[in-house]
């Protein structure tokens, strides 16, 4: 078999995002390494970046579910909680652009994804006092109090990422706070944060203007948001539901880009379809997210199962999604680019 020619392969094609430009469509998603001490990067976590930016990725999340608040527990990955996290980001981002990559992390409130006895012992908030039946605590409702601190939290929590001279976030809102706000299955209020979808989209807006009020137009701003829980859940957000949540969020003309999964994550069955294992088929939902990029106008991210070039060429040559994620194949061969 010949050889694509470097100069045609449309996996080193450059990207426009936003202000910035990514040199290839190759990055490595959030994920949590377990490499943190309490919350806290490692010199683990620095290196094994580090190797990924030498590799050639053109772009990298680095950790995953970054907390913002207090009551939000770290569990396997890092605080964003205070300004102790700015130097460890320093110290990577100038190493990232010094190899002409770029570098985010991501962002999140986990709601009711926690339990009480993690971290600092503090109450667990949700959208609604309804259990999650994977972790099985009891949140407490949030109150209108709750949901300024928390908007404030995300937008402190941006900040220091900029600080730290990274080029942008994600927020994950899929299984987290801001996807129990938009979800029926778990928000059941009846005041402005709930019933309508413009009610449920209420709280995550407030997040993303509350960031872009702090970082400014030139810093990117994503969401990492599910494409369906119908598969999974009936009473949970439809296909056609999160496509009008899309398209509201890219009328608002807050956002950067879309990167997309599918299912929910609150049951351990749920959680092995939404991250399937290596014996899972390859790219499972490649076909569900070019369905769902045809009906917005965004940059596509999308990083599920996708361990090899040839599908990682398929999916960008076929405009499937603008960047592709192949994380398990980085850590295999932080070279693979």
């Amino acid at each position: 078999m010949s050889q694509i020619p470097l100069s045609v392969d449309p996996l080193l094609t450059p990207l426009r995002l936003g202000n910035h430009t990514v040199k290839n469509r190759i990055f490595s998603s959030g994920h949590a390494l377990s490499h943190t001490v309490q919350g806290r990067a490692t010199e683990t976590t620095l290196r094994y970046q580090m190797e990924k930016a030498k590799g050639g990725i053109g772009l990298s999340f680095v950790g995953g579910s970054g907390t913002v608040s207090v009551d939000t527990a770290p569990v396997f990955d890092q605080l964003i909680v205070d300004d102790e996290i700015i130097p460890f980001f320093s110290e990577l981002s100038d190493f990232y652009h010094k190899h002409d990559a770029l570098l985010m992390t991501q962002l999140t409130h986990l709601g009711r994804r926690t339990n009480a006895n993690a971290g600092e012992w503090v109450p667990i908030v949700a959208p609604s006092a309804t259990r999650e039946i994977l972790h099985r605590g009891f949140p407490r409702a949030m109150d209108e109090d709750d949901i300024h601190r928390i908007v404030e939290d995300f937008a402190n929590a941006a900040n220091r990422c900029k600080a730290g001279g990274l080029d942008g976030l994600e927020v994950i809102a899929s299984g987290h706070l801001i996807d129990q706000f938009w979800s029926p299955a778990t928000n059941h209020r009846t005041d402005k944060y709930g019933g309508s979808l413009e009610n449920r989209m209420r709280f995550g807006r407030m997040v993303f203007e509350a960031m872009r009020e702090a970082v400014g137009k030139e810093f990117l701003l994503g969401v990492r948001m599910t494409m369906t829980e119908h598969d999974y859940d009936a009473s949970g957000l439809s296909f056609e539901a999160n496509i009008e949540i899309a398209q509201r969020l890219k009328n608002d003309g807050i956002l950067d880009f879309l990167n997309l999964v599918s299912g929910r994550i609150d049951s351990m069955p749920r959680l092995t379809n939404y991250m399937p294992g290596m014996a899972a088929p390859l790219a499972p939902f490649l076909q569900q997210v070019a369905m769902f990029r045809k009906e917005i106008d965004l940059p596509i991210f999308h990083a599920t199962r996708i361990n090899d070039l040839a599908t990682a060429r398929h999916a960008i040559t076929e405009h499937i999604v603008d960047m592709v994620g192949m994380t398990r194949g980085h850590i295999a061969d932080p070279y693979i680019v």
